[in-house]
C-alpha cells in the first residue's frame, strides 16, 4: 500500500498583515486530490485578493472535471481579460491523478520544481512565464508516475529570495540534492526543513511572500484507509 502525505508552510512578507499566496486544494471528480497554488503580483490585500480569486476560478473547473492543463489556460485568459494584460500571477497544480495513476505538475512559474526519488534529485526549470501579461502563454505539464519514495516539491518565488538582502542563498537545489529519499521521511519534515531554513536566512523578517508545498508517496503497512488532514493557522483574535 502507498501513502500520499502532503504539507505546506506559508507567510506574509515582514510588516505586511497578509500574504499575496493562496493554496487551496480539490477532490478530483475523478479520483484523486488537486493543489492550486498561486502568487498574486505584489504583496498584501490586493495581491491576496488577486491570488484567492485565481485560485477560486482554478478549483472551479477542476472541480467540474477540466483537464489541468485547460484549467490553468482558462485561468491566464480570465487574467489576461480582465486586467487587460497590466497584471501578473505565477500559477501551480499539483495533482494526483488516480485515473491515469500519475502526478502531474502544472506551472506557470519561473521559479522550478523539484522532483526527489531513488534515482536522485531532479529540477523542471523549463522556461515558464507567469498568466496574465500576454495573450498566448502556455503552461508547462510534467507527468510523473506514482512510485514510493518520491518527493515533489514546489513553492513561490519569495522562497527563492530568501537571504538575499544578506547576499546568502537557500541553496534549495543542493539542500534537495542531499535528502534521503528512501528514508521514508514525512512531507512535513521535508515542507518544514526547507521553511526554517528560508525564515532563518532573512534573519526571521521575510523580505517577500514565500510559500513551499511538499507532497511524499511512502508505502505503509495494509490498514484501514482513513483520510486524515491537520491544519495549523495561527491568528489574531479580533
Amino acid at each position: 500500500m502507498l501513502e500520499i502525505e502532503v504539507a505546506a508552510a506559508k507567510i506574509a512578507r515582514h510588516g505586511s498583515v497578509e500574504s499575496g499566496d493562496t493554496l487551496e486544494m480539490i477532490e478530483r471528480p475523478g479520483g484523486g486530490f488537486s493543489f492550486v497554488l498561486v502568487d498574486g503580483q505584489g504583496t498584501g490585500r490586493g495581491a491576496k485578493t488577486l491570488s484567492n480569486l485565481l485560485a477560486t476560478r482554478a478549483i472551479a473547473l477542476l472541480k467540474d472535471g477540466a483537464r489541468d492543463l485547460a484549467a490553468a489556460r482558462a485561468v491566464h485568459d480570465y487574467l489576461y481579460t480582465y486586467r487587460m494584460g497590466q497584471v501578473a500571477a505565477t500559477l501551480n497544480i499539483l495533482s494526483v491523478d488516480f485515473q491515469s495513476g500519475k502526478l502531474l505538475v502544472t506551472r506557470n512559474n519561473p521559479a522550478p520544481f523539484f522532483v526527489v526519488d531513488h534515482a536522485g534529485m531532479r529540477s523542471y526549470n523549463e522556461p515558464s512565464k507567469p498568466i496574465g501579461l500576454e495573450p498566448m502563454i502556455r503552461p508547462n505539464l510534467t507527468e510523473l508516475p506514482l512510485r514510493p519514495y518520491t518527493y515533489v516539491v514546489i513553492f513561490t518565488d519569495g522562497l527563492l529570495r530568501a537571504g538575499e538582502p544578506y547576499d546568502e542563498d537557500l541553496e534549495l537545489a543542493n539542500f534537495l540534492a542531499g535528502w534521503p529519499a528512501e528514508a521514508g521521511r514525512s512531507a512535513q519534515s521535508l515542507t518544514e526543513t526547507i521553511f526554517q531554513r528560508a525564515v532563518a536566512l532573512d534573519r526571521g523578517a521575510p523580505s517577500d511572500d514565500m510559500s513551499v508545498l511538499a507532497l511524499a508517496i511512502l508505502p505503509r503497512e495494509p490498514t484501514t484507509p482513513v483520510r486524515r488532514m491537520l491544519v495549523h493557522l495561527p491568528f489574531e483574535p479580533l
